[in-house]
Parts: structure tokens; C-alpha cells; sequence
């Protein structure tokens, strides 16, 4: 029979009550390192990751916090500085005080496992772990549930005034417990986004329209990469073609808007 062996894998949760946002333990440590060596790239070589993949885990943990937790300036692979805020200095507070605590329950709780009369198949642990392929995610508020016969449109709360329509039916509302004040995650696939210059929009079907500031422009072979600065720490990600990208021409400091379905919001809670 496969063996099972317990590992220690820290998560810290921002609020009370189920609702705050999570963060794992490997995010925590590129926090960390964020705060040890004052840059985004040295963070980076610090923790094993790629300069790009350093810079989407901080914007994703500053997308799912009320707060910031990095404040940084870009300024390439060999440039640009990066430090903690207040609730970020917080969150790694509360990891360091509880990470070698948890490590040494493991540790017990695997042994009193090996010893037990009854057998546990490590296949029943793996429908409890879910990851998600989507680019975007946000944690909001829900503003207003309007309902009609099958579908409900979901109003959120994103940042700094932006908000998301989200379209799903009134089934999924009662199975995700959705209610007003209640948190939830908003999940948005990098290609389901539409980018305009915010200057040439015009009248678009598209529920949602965010606006920000271009932060980076990566372009590959076929497609090209944007992200864009919504305030409040809040950062979107969309992938088009290359070829669009460069009609558009968009450079970082430039504004944008990014146009999103509603019906392309897919909706989670914890």
C-alpha cells in the first residue's frame, strides 16, 4: 500500500470567520525574501523563481488582500526596488510565529497515523486539493444579487470604485451561500480579456470595463502579455495576439481599459 507522509504546509488568512484571503506558504517565502533583499529580481534568485514569475506572485498576493502586502517600482532585471507595507511586515508576523509549531505537529500526527490500526489511503486526501488555471483573481464584496428566472446577475465590489458584473445562475448563488457583504473570488481567464486605449473606447456589449495604467507589455512569438494597474494594489493580466498588441500600442505609464463578459466571471468562495 502507498504510504502517507504529512507535510506542513503553512497558509495564512487575512479577516475571521472563513471570508479573508489565503496565502501559501510559498508565497510567503518570496515575501520574505522581498523584505531581505529590497528587490523584486533578487527575491527572485532568492527563492528559485523567474523575475517574471516573482513579480506575478506579488501581484497576486496584493490582488488578494484588502491591502497591499509589497510596495515596489519596476525598473527591469537589474533595477527597481521593493519593500514591505505595514500588512505585509503582518503576515509574514504571523507565519514565522506559527511555522515551526505546525512542521512539529506534522511530524506527530504522521507518526500516531503510522501506528493506527486503521489505514489511510492517500487518494483520499486529493479531492480536497484544487488548483485553478485562470490568470485573474480577485477577491470582492458582493454589492447586489439582481435575479431573474434562471440566471443572477452578481454585482462586486473590486477596488477604488471598479466594479465586476458577474452572470451566473441562481443555482450556483444558492450553492456558493452568495449574499450582500459576502466575500467571494472572482476568476477571469488572461484571454477572455478584450484591451482598448481608454481614450478610443467607444459603446462596447461588454458588461465590465476596468481601467488602469499598463505596467508591463511582454510579447512572445504569437501573443503578448498586459497587465494592467487598477489602483488599490489590484493588478489584470490579459493575453492577446501579438499582432493586436501592436496595433494597439500600448506601452507601460499608458492608460487602458480591459473589457470582460459577464458571463466570463466565474465566481468561487472558500
Amino acid at each position: 500500500m502507498e504510504s502517507l507522509e504529512l507535510e506542513a504546509l503553512m497558509t495564512v488568512q487575512r479577516g475571521r470567520g472563513g471570508r479573508g484571503a489565503r496565502m501559501g506558504a510559498d508565497r510567503l517565502r518570496l515575501l520574505a525574501a522581498v523584505r531581505d533583499h529590497g528587490s523584486i529580481s533578487a527575491a527572485a534568485r532568492a527563492v528559485g523563481l523567474s523575475y517574471k514569475a516573482a513579480w506575478d506572485g506579488v501581484n497576486a498576493m496584493n490582488n488578494l488582500f484588502g491591502a497591499p502586502l509589497v510596495a515596489g517600482q519596476t525598473g527591469g532585471k537589474n533595477g527597481g526596488g521593493a519593500s514591505l507595507t505595514q500588512a505585509g511586515e503582518d503576515v509574514l508576523s504571523a507565519f514565522s510565529s506559527v511555522e515551526a509549531e505546525l512542521a512539529r505537529f506534522a511530524a506527530r500526527l504522521e507518526k500516531r497515523l503510522s501506528e493506527s490500526s486503521t489505514q489511510i489511503s492517500p487518494a483520499s486526501f486529493r479531492s480536497l486539493m484544487m488548483k485553478t488555471s485562470a490568470r485573474n483573481m480577485f477577491r470582492c464584496t458582493v454589492e447586489k444579487i439582481v435575479d431573474g428566472a434562471v440566471n443572477s446577475e452578481v454585482l462586486l465590489d473590486l477596488t477604488d470604485g471598479q466594479r465586476l458584473a458577474a452572470i451566473v445562475t441562481r443555482q450556483s448563488v444558492a450553492d456558493l451561500g452568495l449574499e450582500e457583504g459576502a466575500e467571494c473570488f472572482a476568476l477571469i481567464k488572461s484571454s477572455f480579456v478584450i484591451l482598448a486605449p481608454e481614450d478610443g473606447l467607444s459603446k462596447t456589449s461588454a458588461r465590465n470595463r476596468l481601467c488602469g495604467t499598463v505596467i508591463a507589455h511582454d510579447d512572445g512569438a504569437v501573443n503578448s502579455e498586459i497587465t494592467l494597474d487598477l489602483g488599490g494594489g489590484k493588478t489584470l493580466a490579459a493575453i492577446i495576439t501579438k499582432d493586436s498588441a501592436d496595433a494597439l500600442g500600448l506601452k507601460p505609464g499608458e492608460r487602458a481599459c480591459a473589457l470582460i463578459k459577464a458571463s466570463q466571471v466565474i465566481l468561487a468562495v472558500e
